[in-house]
């Protein structure tokens, strides 16, 4: 890992035109050299099909940064770092182009052959590209060379594994950084820091104190645009075999003998490996999945899933799903890992519960469904922070309790992936820190477990829809806690 703290660059970013680029990387990109994170020696190369000029690219960047920062000062000095080529990635003249850009540009900004590709654009392209810049020899330079690819990762194990080969064949696995913005947030980089720098939590956080582990990630928006991306992937694709599972890892690894991305992800590769796989038959018992019908959201009408766009009209296509996931290995053997994701949701909230295990014998509630078990809630967006639940004194007379909070909160900018998140995220990858990146290992593992789901899924006809926009979703995924003795908290 490099102790460098103003890397010297030339990012290229594969489809600067779209959403990505502009909401995310640009203003990102903004903050790491408005913070001193990146020195004046940078460049970033725009490529997409479009016919735009440095100008027109500068005057996108500048428009995407004023909409997403409002900064004080004039942005020219920092433009002047973009340049753009319109390109092809199919046509072999648009690579010897770039060729000759990023050479002249690494003369000028002196960024000793120091090299990000960032793929911002459709998943297909990936190998293409991959193996391209190998064969023009753009990977090749002075310095180092590293590949960023955005999720999807494939869309079942079989198309990982062959996209993963294609990229092999061009770029080894530790040049690779596949992204999930999850794992840039910061209340998910503290999930480690909860635990184990706290000994009140990690001698706790084993299956003699905790009943169960909850963790949502709800959306109130609906599919809006992306309908037609959204039915090729569904709830299950698009959240549960990355963002989700990312978080499980987190929350069940061991404690890592060093902080090294090596034994990071050594770690949390055994907890994916430990992960109990279902057989097909056992699917529903398990799962359950949902699709949003029209209904309510803060007093204005909104359409089914069903509605938002022509093709959608028979779609079998999850937009919520709810699973009970159990781990087997010595720390959390027994203990229910309840997941839930879903589009049209009451409330926009990505948070994990830790239910810990009650006292046998609790004097100081009158009856037992009076009793509030002891909570740690790690809330991830929009309101970062930490709350722990517990009972104290009513006040007044007697001796029975009421439960109390204590929190902590981080004043955040709300956002599924704000700036913030990428911002960290390309920092990590220009010093050469993966440990916020997934690991093949881990990608592989995921497609492995939620292949099974999906597969039982496909070859049935779901009875769509089947919750209301505005709810927390079908009562399937209430009744999937209820019949283990729990239910969903929602503080």
């Amino acid at each position: 890992m490099s102790n460098e703290l103003q890397p010297k660059v030339v990012i290229v970013i594969f489809g600067a035109t779209g959403d990505l680029a502009k909401r995310k990387l640009f203003p990102s990109i903004y903050r790491l050299y408005q913070s001193g994170k990146i020195s004046k020696n940078f460049a970033v190369v725009g490529l997409a099909r479009r016919p735009w000029t440095d100008e027109v690219l500068r005057e996108n960047v500048t428009k995407s940064i004023n909409e997403a920062i409002s900064p004080e000062e004039d942005l020219e000095e920092f433009t002047s770092h973009f340049y753009y080529q319109p390109f092809d990635v199919t046509d072999e003249s648009s690579y010897n182009g770039l060729h000759m850009l990023i050479n002249d540009l690494e003369g000028t900004y002196q960024t000793e052959g120091n090299r990000v590709f960032y793929l911002a654009m459709a998943p297909d392209f990936f190998g293409t590209i991959a193996n391209k810049l190998k064969e023009y020899g753009l990977k090749e330079s002075a310095g180092w060379s590293r590949l960023v690819i955005e999720k999807p990762f494939g869309r079942d194990l079989e198309s990982a594994k062959v996209l993963n080969k294609e990229l092999r064949a061009a770029f080894d696995e530790q040049q690779i950084y596949r992204i999930d913005h999850y794992l840039g947030k910061e209340m998910v980089q503290n999930i480690e820091v909860i635990r184990f720098a706290n000994g009140i939590f990690e001698h706790l956080w084993n299956n003699r104190f905790i009943s169960n582990i909850q963790i949502t990630s709800s959306e109130t928006l609906g599919v809006e645009e992306r309908a037609r991306y959204y039915d090729h992937s569904g709830a299950a694709r698009d959240m549960v075999q990355n963002h989700i599972l990312q978080m499980v890892a987190l929350l069940a690894m061991e404690p890592p003998i060093s902080l090294t991305t090596e034994e990071i992800r050594s770690e949390k590769i055994k907890v994916l490996r430990a992960l109990r796989n279902m057989d097909p038959e056992q699917v529903g018992d398990f799962f359950v999945r949902g699709q949003y019908d029209s209904g309510d959201m803060k007093g204005e009408a909104v359409q089914g899933y069903r509605d938002e766009a022509e093709e959608l009209a028979t779609s079998n296509t999850e937009t919520f799903v709810a699973g009970k996931l159990l781990i087997d290995n010595y720390r959390f053997a027994g203990v229910p890992i309840y997941i839930r994701t879903g589009k049209r949701m009451a409330e926009k909230s990505t948070k994990i519960v830790i239910e810990f295990k009650d006292i046998p014998m609790n004097l100081y509630f009158k009856k037992d469904n009076d009793r509030h078990p002891n909570l740690l809630i790690i809330n991830i967006q929009p309101n970062e922070g930490i709350t722990l639940c517990l009972n104290a004194k009513k006040s007044g007379n007697g001796a029975l309790s009421e439960p109390i909070q204590l929190a902590y909160n981080h004043n955040a900018v709300s956002g599924i992936n704000t700036p913030e998140a990428y911002e960290k995220l390309l920092y990590d990858c220009m010093v050469g820190d993966a440990t916020n990146f997934t690991h093949w290992d881990e990608v592989a593992l995921s497609w492995e477990f939620v292949d099974t789901i999906l597969d039982v899924w496909s070859k049935n006809t779901a009875d769509f829809p089947n919750y209301k926009s505005g709810s927390m979703g079908p009562d399937a995924a209430d009744e999937l806690l209820a019949k283990d003795g729990f239910h969903w908290w929602s503080i």
